[in-house]
């Protein structure tokens, strides 16, 4: 039933709008992001100066979540305005277009060209290489693609657990920037600005750092000697208060946990790489937003910053992201440019599925009524704005996080369940259920669960759990109750 919301490209309202007076839109996505961003104070010693110069030249929400914990559930929602439990897009695949209910969803770009924009994109919009295809008609004009560009002759980190994935590694080899996919993204962004397309036009720029391989130019390690690295709070057997259902949607993935890190003496190494590849995609995004005020559009484009998701670095004992906590979901999110307040932040909690509505208004679109997010606009005008709905992420079938401004609950599939006070434990720490005294909150946050479930889509699909009859499946592979967790004995 749920399917009937959906407007296909040949029902998408359109209106007669003056294009001349629309703004542009420059729509930056950065892949496997946390919070570790100077103006979100995520690690105190990253170095961001452009995404911080753009917080300041804008309106930075300082509690945004994403929908879902991995790239491709994370960027369908804000791409199509749906969340994950709506589509059942859980996993790295499939691609809506290979969906028959999901074929003819108007994702944000061809919105935007139903009504006058010129489309261009460039690096990782999409989740791989979707929207990429011969096929595909999401973007009017396509730019280099993401991911990596150079490789060491051998993976510098050594084998890793998991299936030794060649992309898990990091470190330095002496890379230049020319050497770097992310560097090509930003070049192709520079030459379409300094051409000073005729407007409107949406612009798409996705960089892939810091996904691994977090391989980064040799200048941006020495920014962080590894001497002097600060590590992540972490706690010891984080997990013992945990459900083992947490560890189901993370089960056995490429990413390793973090004892092996530790074992290995690599820890410290990897979180001087994801810092080095953070500055690096810093000064590529820097390179596009010095081509925006050189051509003389800034002052009508709307500029927009966002992460698919989060990533740990050791905290509740893993690697990577497919979780329901903190630093899995909390990303950043800017908006900068034209009618938008200057040096605002607010920490009213918001989701990345207000992407498509907010900038829909802001840029005068017709009203897209089967969105499930909601308008940011009354925070860009007023930061003080309040609203009452929390922000919420998915992460597989029926397993989902509530985030208000001091809370953070958590159900998964199987009922279990996580309560974190967030002003007295904001590492999450310490879950609170089991305490009678805040089984009332835990019921309160519960009531903003999704009503509504769609199962996944099955098939060769990675990452995704499934709840069967004949009982729990990781990939399409059982679950037994006394399975070891992979990576953890």
């Amino acid at each position: 039933m749920l399917f009937f919301l959906f407007q296909s490209c040949e029902e998408a309202p359109k209106k007669e709008v003056e294009t001349e007076t629309q703004p542009n839109v420059l729509f930056i996505a950065v892949d496997d992001l946390n919070d570790w961003v100077g103006c979100l104070q995520g690690h105190p010693q990253v170095q961001t100066p452009n995404i911080d110069r753009l917080a300041t030249s804008g309106t930075l929400f300082t509690n945004a979540h994403t929908q879902s914990p991995i790239c491709n559930p994370s960027r369908t929602s804000v791409l199509t305005g749906y969340r994950p439990s709506t589509t059942g897009i859980y996993g790295l695949s499939p691609w809506i277009r290979e969906v028959p209910e999901l074929k003819d969803l108007v994702t944000l770009p061809q919105y935007f060209s139903t009504n006058g924009y010129k489309t261009y994109s460039t690096g990782k919009i999409f989740h791989g290489g979707y929207g990429r295809g011969k096929q595909d008609t999401e973007f009017d004009s396509l730019g280099p693609s993401s991911g990596v560009k150079k490789q060491p002759p051998r993976k510098l980190a050594g084998e890793t657990p998991g299936g030794n994935n060649p992309w898990v590694d990091w470190g330095d080899f002496g890379l230049k920037d020319e050497d770097v996919q992310d560097w090509e993204v930003a070049n192709w962004a520079v030459d379409v600005l300094e051409s000073r397309p005729e407007g409107p036009y949406f612009l798409g720029v996705g960089f892939f750092l810091p996904h691994v391989p977090l391989y980064a130019p040799t200048k941006e390690f020495e920014k962080y000697p590894k001497d002097s690295i600060q590590m992540p709070p972490m706690l010891a057997d984080d997990r013992e208060d945990t459900p083992r259902a947490s560890w189901y949607n993370h089960w056995d993935v490429p990413e390793p946990r973090w004892k092996w890190f530790q074992e290995k003496d690599q820890d410290t190494l990897f979180v001087q790489a994801y810092l080095a590849a953070i500055s690096f995609m810093d000064r590529q995004l820097g390179r596009v937003l010095d081509a925006l005020e050189e051509n003389g559009q800034a002052e009508n484009t709307i500029i927009v910053l966002w992460s698919d998701h989060g990533f740990h670095l050791g905290e509740k004992e893993i690697s990577g992201k497919n979780t329901l906590w903190e630093r899995s979901t909390r990303v950043p999110l800017i908006f900068a440019g034209k009618g938008i307040g200057v040096g605002q932040k607010t920490n009213e909690p918001v989701e990345l599925l207000d992407i498509y509505p907010t900038l829909n208004e802001l840029c005068g679109m017709p009203e897209k009524e089967d969105l499930e997010g909601h308008s940011l606009v009354p925070f860009l005008k007023d930061a003080k704005a309040t609203r009452p709905w929390p922000a919420i992420t998915t992460n597989n079938w029926n397993n989902h996080a509530v985030r208000t401004k001091e809370w953070r609950y958590i159900r998964y599939a199987d009922g279990s369940e996580e309560l974190y006070d967030l002003r007295k434990d904001p590492n999450e720490w310490t879950n609170l259920i089991g305490r009678p005294e805040y089984r009332s909150k835990a019921d309160s946050l519960a009531a903003w669960l999704p009503k509504e479930n769609r199962l996944p889509y099955t098939g060769d699909f990675q990452r995704v759990l499934e709840y069967r009859d004949e009982g729990i499946f990781w990939q399409g592979k059982p679950i037994g109750s006394s399975d070891p967790i992979p990576g953890m004995d």
